[in-house]
């Protein structure tokens, strides 16, 4: 196989794996902390929503989550009596943001929780908002705890990306499984070790920015050991 057709054909598609990657993980991290949010606060009926909501992201495997959102999506907009604007990237966005939100979650709250309880007092003393008490006191403290925890979520995200081929998004993975088809199958290991490199080089460039700000955040290291411990999400 002649590599040099072969790469860029596959680098071609990585601009829709990136949009889709990116755009999950923004969307997923405001869903991330607005749960987050309702999740610490104990709001009734909503924070049990919310509660139920990471259970979802979390226990049902990702791929089936990509099946709900494309399927699901097109019973909404019907429902709404919107013009349908559901396509298979679409929906791998939603599908893949819903997850990662409810994923992040459980990262950003034991962040939250672990900042020494004194803070959060003190924090309440000076008559501070909740708003006040996260962005001055609290969540600097909280950040440096997840960004170990939130590096690892990105990456589980890239990885996750891959599954979009199976609802149609023709995402690196999908276009990497049309050219072993126009090949008769006969270039497999080739195919997917320039894959394997592909998705190598997202992590690496994911850990090296996670890691670069975890650095430049160790400033705000709590002091306590309970709170210096790193906040690791379950599988």
């Amino acid at each position: 196989m002649d590599l040099s057709i072969m790469i860029p054909e596959l680098l071609s598609a990585l601009p829709l794996t990136l949009a889709i990657t990116f755009t999950a993980m923004i969307a997923g991290f405001l869903l991330a902390l607005v749960t987050t949010t309702f999740r610490v606060r104990r709001i009734p009926v909503v924070s049990q929503f919310a509660d139920f909501y990471v259970s979802y992201a979390r226990s049902v495997p990702v791929v089936l989550q990509l099946f709900v959102a494309f399927y699901g999506l097109p019973l909404v907009v019907a429902l709404l009596d919107v013009e349908d604007f559901v396509s298979p990237n679409v929906a791998a966005m939603v599908g893949l943001s819903l997850y990662h939100g409810g994923y992040l979650s459980e990262v950003l709250r034991p962040a939250y929780l672990a900042v020494e309880r004194g803070q959060h007092d003190a924090a309440d003393s000076l008559g501070y908002s909740f708003l006040q008490k996260l962005v001055r006191v609290v969540g600097p403290q909280a950040v440096h705890i997840a960004l170990p925890g939130y590096g690892n979520a990105i990456i589980y995200l890239i990885h996750n990306v891959a599954l979009v081929m199976y609802i149609g998004a023709a995402d690196v993975m999908a276009t990497a499984h049309l050219v072993m088809e126009r090949d008769y199958n006969q270039y497999q290991f080739e195919t997917y070790l320039v894959l394997a490199v592909i998705y190598s080089l997202l992590c690496l460039v994911a850990w090296s920015i996670v890691r670069f700000f975890e650095k430049r955040n160790a400033r705000f290291a709590p002091n306590t050991a309970r709170a210096k411990a790193t906040v690791m999400p379950s599988v």
